[in-house]
């Protein structure tokens, strides 16, 4: 499977642009999108819409915070959870992984390193995303530089595992496939290209052969 994280790259007219694009790609492709922006882009296109984030609360005085029964409110299908740019407790982890269930929210859970991704593992998430913070964003992508992460953590890890950190390239997402990982998670390497629809296409084509 493919993630697209477009983060707070853009606003929500320029964010449903770049969604009919990755639309256009695969409807497969699930996106992750500002919570703003969740019910216009669940609307419009047909591709699974993923929270950036939840909040491990019940309805009630939680001022700005974000329930797990309000972005399934307005269309989306699922979550992250505990992304290195928004990391959170294992408790909090625990407990949102939790509610989703009960909800049938899907949960795909960070991990920093494999020691963390068997921990989560016993939340039984979803899918566990292991990406490295020190590439998030970076030049250079967990498949090139760390190679022996995603395959020890594919052996040794329970469950679903996605790789993503600095994934740009069709080389980035065949070595990531040749290593054993379900699927990959890609940000700026698709936000900002210049042909989102083919660059996307390459990857479906890869991980469908």
């Amino acid at each position: 499977m493919i993630i697209v994280n477009l983060k707070t790259y853009k606003t929500l007219k320029e964010d449903l642009k770049l969604a009919k694009k990755i639309e256009k790609a695969s409807k497969n492709i699930m996106i992750a999108v500002q919570p703003t922006d969740i019910y216009l882009i669940a609307k419009k296109i047909k591709n699974p819409i993923l929270a950036q984030h939840i909040d491990p609360i019940k309805p009630g005085r939680n001022t700005g915070e974000i329930s797990a029964k309000s972005i399934k409110s307005v269309g989306a299908v699922g979550t992250l959870l505990n992304h290195s740019e928004h990391m959170l407790k294992f408790a909090d982890i625990k407990k949102s992984v939790a509610m989703c269930k009960k909800l049938r929210l899907k949960t795909i859970v960070f991990a920093k390193n494999i020691k963390e991704g068997k921990k989560i593992s016993r939340l039984k998430p979803s899918y566990i995303a292991i990406e490295p913070p020190e590439l998030v964003a970076g030049k250079k992508s967990v498949s090139k530089a760390k190679p022996a992460l995603i395959k020890n953590a594919v052996k040794g890890i329970k469950g679903h595992v996605l790789v993503g950190a600095g994934i740009k390239t069709l080389e980035d997402v065949k070595k990531a496939k040749e290593l054993g990982a379900k699927g990959i998670l890609a940000s700026s390497g698709v936000v900002k290209s210049k042909n989102t629809t083919k660059l996307l296409k390459s990857w479906i084509m890869e991980y469908e052969n």
